[in-house]
Formats: C-alpha cells, sequence, structure tokens
C-alpha cells in the first residue's frame, strides 16, 4: 500500500472530476493475472504509476532547491534522462529512486515512493497477451475512473462484442496472425469487464454518431447482435450512451472521434486521446483537453437524451 501525506481535493465539473494534482498517492495493489483471472479489478497501468513517481521525485527535487542541471550531474545521469524519468517517459530503477530521494534530502518518503517505484515496473496486465507498451492507451485506460468517448464510424470498444471486434480488427492495415487477433479480441473484452466491476468501476459516457446504428460491420447478423449488445449496455448504472442524429450539424466539424479519461483521485490530469487512420496520439495540455470537453458537452447537447437513445436503438435492433 502506498500512502503520502497530500489530502485529496476534488470537485465535480459535469460529469468529469477535476482533482488537485498534488493528491494522495494511489492505493493500489500491483501484480499480474493468474491464468484463472482476466486482471479486472488489478489497477496496474504502469504508464500512469511511472507518471506519478516521476512528478513526486520532481516535486521534491524543487523542494531542494535543485535544478535539473544541478541535479543530474550527482546522480551520473544527463539532464535530459532525468526530465524523461521526472515526466514518465523513461523507467527508472530502485537505486536510481534511491539515489535521488538521497540527493533531495527526502528519507521520509524512502518507504513509500520505493514501494511506487516497484509497482510501476510491473508489466500491465495486457501484456501477458503479447501487447507492448506501445499500446499505451490502454495503461491509462486501466488508471481511469471515467472514460468519455464519442466515435463517429463505429461502436467504442468498450461497447463492442467480440463478432464486432474482430470485424474491425481484420479490416484494419495491421497485420496480425491468429493467436495475435485472439488476443487483441480478448484484451478489449476484459476492459469492458470493469463496467460491471465492483471492486475496480469505470464510468462510460459514449456518444455516438446514428451511423453507426446502420453499419452493418462483420454483417448483418453481427449488427443485430451488436446492437442488442447495445440495449442491454445502455441499461447499466455505470453506462450513459447517448446517439447523435444524423441531421446534428455539429458532427461535421469534429472530422474524428475522440476520448477523454478521468483518473479520479490519483491527481493525474485529464487526458485526450485521438485514433485515426495512421495511428493515435495523446493530447495532454491543458488548454487541449479543455477544448476536447467542450466539444463533448457540444455534441452531447446535440445528441438525444439517454432515454431517447436507448429507444432509438431497440427501435433499429427491432428491424435489424
Amino acid at each position: 500500500m502506498v500512502t503520502s501525506p497530500y489530502v485529496p481535493h476534488a470537485s465535480h465539473q459535469g460529469s468529469a472530476l477535476i482533482c488537485n494534482p498534488r493528491c494522495r498517492l494511489p492505493d493500489v495493489t500491483i501484480r499480474p493475472p493468474t491464468d484463472t483471472e482476466s486482471g479486472v479489478g488489478v489497477r496496474n497501468g504502469s504508464v500512469v504509476l511511472r507518471r506519478i513517481l516521476g512528478r513526486e521525485l520532481r516535486l521534491l527535487r524543487e523542494e531542494a532547491g535543485l535544478t535539473l542541471e544541478r541535479a543530474a550531474p550527482d546522480l551520473d545521469w544527463s539532464a535530459s534522462k532525468l526530465s524523461r524519468i521526472e515526466t514518465g517517459q523513461q523507467k527508472v530503477d530502485v537505486h536510481g529512486v534511491r539515489s535521488m530521494l538521497d540527493l533531495y534530502g527526502a528519507a521520509e518518503r524512502w518507504d513509500e515512493l520505493i514501494s511506487l517505484c516497484r509497482e510501476a515496473q510491473q508489466k500491465g496486465w495486457w501484456q501477458a497477451y503479447g501487447l507492448g507498451e506501445r499500446d499505451f492507451y490502454i495503461g491509462y485506460e486501466t488508471e481511469a475512473c471515467l472514460v468519455q468517448d464519442f466515435t463517429i464510424d463505429y461502436v467504442p470498444g468498450l461497447l463492442q462484442v467480440a463478432a464486432y471486434s474482430r470485424a474491425l480488427f481484420t479490416s484494419s492495415f495491421v497485420d496480425r496472425t491468429q493467436e495475435e487477433l485472439a488476443n487483441a479480441i480478448k484484451v478489449r473484452m476484459i476492459r469492458q469487464e470493469r463496467l460491471t466491476s465492483e471492486d475496480d468501476p469505470l464510468e462510460l459516457v459514449a456518444v455516438i454518431d446514428e451511423s453507426v446504428l446502420y453499419r452493418e460491420i462483420g454483417g448483418p447478423d453481427v449488427l443485430a447482435e451488436q446492437l442488442a449488445h447495445l440495449v442491454a449496455a445502455a441499461q447499466l448504472p455505470s453506462v450513459t450512451l447517448q446517439v447523435l442524429p444524423t441531421v446534428a450539424c455539429q458532427r461535421a466539424a469534429m472530422g474524428s472521434g475522440f476520448t477523454v479519461l478521468n483518473f479520479g483521485d490519483l491527481g493525474e490530469p485529464d487526458m485526450a486521446y485521438v485514433e485515426h487512420a495512421l495511428g493515435a496520439m495523446r493530447m495532454e495540455k491543458e488548454a487541449d483537453v479543455v477544448r476536447a470537453r467542450l466539444m463533448l458537452g457540444r455534441l452531447r447537447s446535440d445528441a438525444l437524451s439517454p432515454a431517447d437513445s436507448l429507444a432509438l436503438i431497440r427501435q433499429v435492433a427491432a428491424s435489424a
């Protein structure tokens, strides 16, 4: 268990939870999933933990009155390496953290940050399925408590049935073996389990374009199964699902779908994520994230209410 003297402070703005960036460190237990468990409820998004560790180490360096240029030589590192560690872009081992704590005169934080360092070094649960750190989004989602999502061309991954996911994966430009395909689908299904998890719940607010309800990805039978699943998922207490009517004008200005992640009391700032045909990118500047939140707000105001959206999905599903 990891604790710190920082006291969490948060306020609600709409459906997003805005947290004090110096709130308590995460109270998590990191361990890889066994053969008999999926990993749901095991918060091991090591990417986020690494960033939290780096932020704490940066604060300690600044409190010690040291610049990057002054501290790095005493650690036998370059200033650029120390900067990457502090921003979570580069891993640091226990020995490195011990040296930093000695240099910064922070002996009282020893047990806490050494423990966090060990947790941050653990592999993410998804890596047991052959996915690597390049699949960074999963690491962030694993530690998120709220996902706000807008999709134009397909059902969000957290709401897809396996056959629908298979159709999307096989139609992409990424070549996968049968094993890689099966693992990719399995990981997506595991991610969805948090929507019904009591130990590690995830809230989803999703806006989908109306055209998605009619697009036969995988064929008519797969679409029928997917629509039935949307009807069930929309009634989960953790899911808020809204349909943006085709007549709504705002979607034309979007260009692509996007996601905003909120990390609750971890103290990690909200992050926007955009996936496109040639890859994906995360947006972390406050102005970009604020703009993404505003866009989501406009889309939700133009979309049907959750109740009307459910009625429309049921209507389309009945005729599918």
